[in-house]
C-alpha cells in the first residue's frame, strides 16, 4: 500500500473513458473515499423538497466511480454525502478522512457549473490539501 489517502469529489456517473482515466491517476494501494453531492436537484425541486432523484444520482455516480476503482484502491463510499450542499459535503468528508489529496472528477458533459461556486472552490481550499481535477 501508498498509504496514500485521496477524496474523490464526483457528481456524475464515469463512463468508460473516465473510469480509465481515473484508474490511471490513482496510485495503487491507495485508501479512497468517493463523495458524491447530489448537485443536479433544479430550483423547483430544490424549493418543494423533492431531492429523491438527485440524491438517487449521486449514491449511483458515488458507487459506479467506487467500482472503477475496485482492485486498485481500498475504496469507500462516503454514504452519509449525498447532500445539495457540495461545499458541506467536501467540509465534512476532510473533517472525517485526512486526505492527501483532493480529486475532482468531471464528466464531458459540461455539467459541472457546482465547481463555479465560491463555497465549493473555498471548501476545496481551505484544508490545504492539493485539489487536481480528472475530466472525462
Amino acid at each position: 500500500m501508498t498509504g496514500e489517502r485521496i477524496l474523490v469529489v464526483t457528481t456524475d456517473a464515469p463512463d468508460a473513458r473516465l473510469r480509465k482515466r481515473l484508474r490511471h491517476e490513482i496510485p495503487e494501494g491507495a485508501e479512497v473515499r468517493v463523495v458524491s453531492p447530489a448537485t443536479k436537484v433544479s430550483p423547483l425541486d430544490w424549493l418543494t423538497g423533492d431531492e429523491d432523484d438527485a440524491r438517487a444520482e449521486a449514491a449511483e455516480a458515488a458507487e459506479r466511480t467506487a467500482e472503477a476503482l475496485e482492485g486498485k484502491a481500498e475504496v469507500q463510499v462516503d454514504r452519509t454525502a449525498q447532500s445539495t450542499d457540495a461545499a458541506e459535503n467536501v467540509r465534512d468528508a476532510l473533517r472525517q478522512f485526512r486526505a492527501d489529496e483532493i480529486i475532482v472528477v468531471t464528466g464531458s458533459n459540461g455539467d459541472d457549473t457546482w465547481l463555479e461556486e465560491d463555497a465549493v472552490a473555498e471548501a476545496l481550499s481551505a484544508h490545504g490539501v492539493p485539489v487536481r481535477r480528472v475530466e472525462g
